[in-house]
């Protein structure tokens, strides 16, 4: 039984590598989106890290010199040229208001509606409220009183978040690509060994060897689901090469996406694989045509990015640490994150991931015993 399996799955394997373009279209996934992640987190690192003026329009500076030199020492800069549609107002009887200890009001103008001014207008309010908090505690020790008595309770925050707990945060994404490259890797090979043999009329010369539905079922699912793993592989190798480029210090922690961690994440995703493999052919099977097994396939792609993105959202937390897909993603964020991966959920998962996977090995086996499946009828 074990020889007749190798020598299916070996012609799979063949037929799956002659069709190049297929598979390297597959594989582009594989290859591309971690380059596009770590493309998106350097440019954002990057707009963080670069502290941008705001360049506004001040009229009657002359009258709060301070206020305007402590605006311009965080950014905010009066621009006669190409200023920002942002007005700071500084009225004539400023110093003097300020001088008797009285409330000096300043006038900031804007369209509160204009999405792009949102940002710069919160952070001249915040920068106002300093100064004018810097100010009422000058006053109150002119008058020979400790600024602290208007502060009765002081809050003192201890973040007991690590570098990988943080780092775990911005990787909801990235786990989806990795565990999405299972399905997408050997998308087109499940359809081509399936539908596809079956257009071809091969699948019908290769029921009538000397072989069981079963051996046939085995071997096909093996082959889909070495690219699959393939894919899973390639996704692992670029990310660890391209994510430790990217500068996460500036964000105030590292991420360490090492060859350990990834190779324990192809372990953990194993199961995953076969069950992608197996149900990917049990859809084809019974799709009618070559087109037809594609849209299904399409289509099944929202059930793991479903059980993916759950957890994400918080939703059913409880349940989802046992299912498939989403105990293996929760149990390789708590890796990411430094902590012990949860052995009995991620346990669970996995038999509960093999027995679907079982069962769809069954169902594959049993469909090919039908003319209906085998002729598209």
């Amino acid at each position: 039984m074990i020889s007749r399996i190798l020598t299916i799955l070996i012609k799979e394997l063949k037929d799956g590598i002659r069709d190049r373009r297929s598979v390297m279209a597959a594989m582009s996934y594989a290859l591309t989106t971690p380059l596009v992640f770590a493309g998106i987190f350097m440019i954002t690192i990057s707009d963080i890290s670069e502290k941008q003026d705001i360049p506004i329009s001040i009229e009657g500076a002359e009258h709060a010199p301070d206020l305007v030199r402590f605006l311009g020492a965080v950014g905010i800069v009066e621009e006669r040229q190409d200023p920002l549609a942002i007005t700071l107002t500084i009225p004539p009887g400023y110093a003097a208001q300020m001088s008797r200890g009285e409330p000096a009001e300043v006038i900031l103008t804007a369209d509160g509606s204009r999405k792009e001014l949102t940002q710069p207008l919160g952070q001249i309010k915040q920068v106002i409220h300093a100064y004018s908090s810097e100010m009422a505690a000058l006053r109150l020790v002119a008058r020979g009183i400790n600024p602290k008595v208007i502060a009765p309770v002081e809050l003192v925050f201890h973040d007991k978040a690590t570098n990988e707990s943080k780092a775990s945060l911005i990787m909801g994404a990235v786990l989806l690509s990795i565990l999405l490259s299972l399905f997408i890797s050997g998308m087109n090979v499940a359809i081509d060994t399936s539908a596809g043999e079956r257009e071809r009329n091969s699948l019908a010369l290769l029921l009538c060897q000397p072989v069981s539905t079963l051996e046939i079922v085995l071997a096909k699912g093996l082959a889909v689901t070495c690219f699959a793993l393939f894919g899973l592989l390639l996704t692992m190798v670029v990310s660890v090469l391209v994510f430790a480029q990217v500068p996460w210090h500036e964000l105030g922690f590292s991420l360490k996406f090492t060859p350990a961690i990834a190779g324990l994440i192809i372990i953990i995703c194993l199961p995953i694989a076969l069950f992608a493999a197996t149900a990917q052919l049990f859809f084809s099977f019974f799709a009618k045509s070559f087109k037809e097994a594609q849209s299904y396939l399409t289509l099944l792609l929202f059930i793991p990015m479903a059980l993916i993105m759950l957890p994400t959202f918080e939703l059913f937390g409880d349940v989802l640490k046992w299912l498939p897909i989403s105990g293996q993603q929760l149990a390789i964020t708590e890796m990411i994150k430094g902590q012990a991966v949860p052995a009995a959920e991620l346990a669970v998962s996995t038999l509960t991931t093999l027995a679907l996977t079982l069962l769809l090995v069954w169902a594959n086996a049993r469909a090919l015993k039908s003319e209906k499946v085998v002729f598209a009828l």
